[in-house]
């Protein structure tokens, strides 16, 4: 039996909101950014800077997902996906040289590296997607027979 009480819904919602966060706040400045000083600089790194943000708001996402029996595989899966990705990607740029500055970025590190990073913030998409999908069920209205 599924549970859709103010509980599960709250956490869904700050899950959420905590998920989409490091996706929206590097874009958000951005923007600011632009309209203050006319200068386009976007910090791609920030999401990983954020990671934190987004494991809390993942960790209440997989909560809210199991007291509603609803996006559980989808919310779970991308927050592993998001964390082994990040994990891979800052141990490579170490293993390599790329974190310290003792190597070039350039070449296939500098690009293995881009390319784990990248599955990172995608993965962490995917999780505020499911965030989305699951404040959508707790939200949705019960057909009465």
């Amino acid at each position: 039996m599924s549970r859709k009480d103010v509980l599960t819904k709250i956490l869904a919602i700050t899950g959420t909101v905590l998920a989409w966060f490091p996706i929206v706040a590097p874009i958000f400045l951005t923007v600011i950014f632009l309209i203050a000083k006319g200068l386009f600089r976007f910090d791609f790194l920030m999401p990983a800077e954020l990671f934190w943000v987004a494991l809390v708001g993942g960790g209440l996402l997989i909560w809210a997902a199991l007291r509603a029996h609803s996006r559980q595989k989808l919310i779970i899966w991308s927050l592993i996906i998001a964390i082994a990705a990040l994990a891979s990607s800052q141990g490579l740029a170490v293993l390599t040289g790329l974190a310290s500055g003792e190597r070039e970025a350039s070449g296939w590190p500098f690009i293995l590296v881009l390319t784990l990073l990248a599955i990172f913030i995608l993965a962490l998409v995917v999780q505020g997607i499911g965030g989305a999908y699951l404040l959508r069920d707790l939200y949705k209205k019960s057909a009465v027979l």
